[in-house]
């Protein structure tokens, strides 16, 4: 798992993903800084937000059925907080 992140979203955000897709491999990567200045920015970060996951959970099911059990597992956080998630979901040997 990679450690890019510091702050409390990005770490529920992790939680979540860990707890419901069990993914073998989970980078998330806090964008914020990128967007400055464009709509939904906040100046406290933890706004924009990319994301590498892979889990068995994944083989079989299309790249939207992945990005909907994505923003399932992450809940109000995407209406609440997440402004921006970009996502790249595969399963194990893609």
């Amino acid at each position: 798992m990679n450690a890019s992140f510091t702050g409390p979203v990005a770490a529920e955000m992790t939680r979540r993903l860990q707890a419901d897709l069990q993914p073998t491999r989970l980078d998330l990567t806090d964008d914020s800084e990128k967007h400055r200045g464009h709509g939904g920015y906040n100046p406290a970060g933890e706004s924009h937000f990319s994301l590498v996951i892979e889990s068995p959970v994944f083989a079989g099911k299309s790249r939207v059925e992945r990005q909907r059990l994505v923003y399932k597992a992450l809940g109000e956080l995407m209406h609440e907080r997440v402004h921006a998630l970009a996502i790249r979901a595969t399963a194990p040997g893609e």
